[in-house]
């Protein structure tokens, strides 16, 4: 399961972010990073067997400013991929982690697309919040105009609220409606609207990042290795989307997985120092992003379609390397 969302309004996963959206905008951005819009608005390695391509192949990972969503963004950069990647926080060095302000959470769009431009790919960066509808339609027309099309959506963007480590007898309705809109009815959207363009192109690729809770027991109460109710509730609901999209449009040529990413150690768990407060063993983001690449470009991840890939146990046999 992944560390347990952190802020009231929509973040990377496992990470926070301050920018708040705006109207879809044009950034001008001297140097080598290719930061196109600002929104409101080698190949991986192991027994993969890449698919060819005719055209330049693309993606769009949410929630990429940090963690398992840059790693993610970096890995399909590494398999030839040009990436364009979302999030709230726009500049490295501006994410504050919402229980204690004074704490800045390392990450930024500006450094996740540098670092894919240093892979020899092109990069386009869209600050997006997925409680603001206009910002996520808005940033995906963006991502499909700059590249013209899309292959492969990794849906990785969460709300991130202390809703989701709420008691079930002090659960607000209010506060539970925002979390289903970011974790549900944001990445319904995100995805048909991504869905419609690739079934227009007769081809794509859908991966979305699940957590446990969505369908194991917590080992224990909130506080003592457990989550909220109705974080498991969201979380529940976002993974049957994988299996419909496969039923509905796997004939479409529509491949779609679901990944469970265990407990990941990110820069946002570093930066309060409780890497070692989760009763197992944490993974790596690299570990969890290679294994997004895989899926995307390789045939031989076909033998999971529209169903749940358990990324860290998948990284090894695969023999993948980060």
């Amino acid at each position: 399961m992944t560390s347990a969302p952190m802020s009231d309004s929509i973040m990377p996963a496992n990470g926070v972010g301050p920018i708040p959206a705006n109207s879809m905008m044009r950034i001008p951005f001297s140097g080598p990073m290719a930061l196109r819009y600002a929104c409101e608005s080698e190949q991986p390695k192991g027994r993969a067997r890449l698919m060819s391509a005719k055209q330049q192949k693309t993606a769009l990972v949410t929630g990429a400013s940090r963690g398992i969503g840059k790693a993610s963004a970096i890995a399909l950069a590494r398999a030839g991929f040009d990436v364009a990647v979302s999030a709230r926080t726009l500049s490295d060095g501006s994410g504050r982690d919402m229980y204690d302000p004074d704490l800045t959470i390392p990450g930024g769009l500006d450094t996740t697309v540098a670092a894919i431009e240093a892979e020899g790919q092109q990069g386009a960066a869209f600050v997006m919040d997925l409680l603001d509808r206009t910002s996520v339609e808005a940033c995906i027309d963006g991502a499909l105009e700059h590249f013209g099309h899309l292959d492969v959506l990794v849906n990785n963007a969460i709300f991130q609220g202390k809703v989701s480590m709420t008691p079930i007898l002090e659960l607000e309705e209010p506060e539970v409606h925002k979390l289903f809109e970011g974790n549900v009815f944001a990445q319904m959207a995100i995805t048909e609207r991504v869905l419609a363009a690739m079934l227009e192109q007769g081809s794509g690729t859908i991966v979305n990042m699940i957590s446990a809770s969505a369908y194991t027991d917590p080992p224990g109460p909130i506080g003592k290795g457990g989550w909220g109710m109705a974080y498991a509730m969201s979380k529940g609901a976002f993974t049957r989307m994988t299996p419909h999209i496969h039923v509905e449009h796997g004939p479409d040529g529509i491949r779609a997985f679901s990944i469970d990413p265990g407990y990941v150690i990110t820069e946002a768990a570093r930066a309060r120092n409780t890497a070692g407060s989760f009763p197992y063993p944490g993974g790596e983001p690299a570990t969890i992003g290679a294994v997004v690449a895989w899926l995307a470009a390789s045939s031989d991840a076909d033998e999971h379609l529209g169903g749940i890939v358990y990324a860290q146990s998948e990284f090894k046999k695969q023999g993948l390397s980060a």
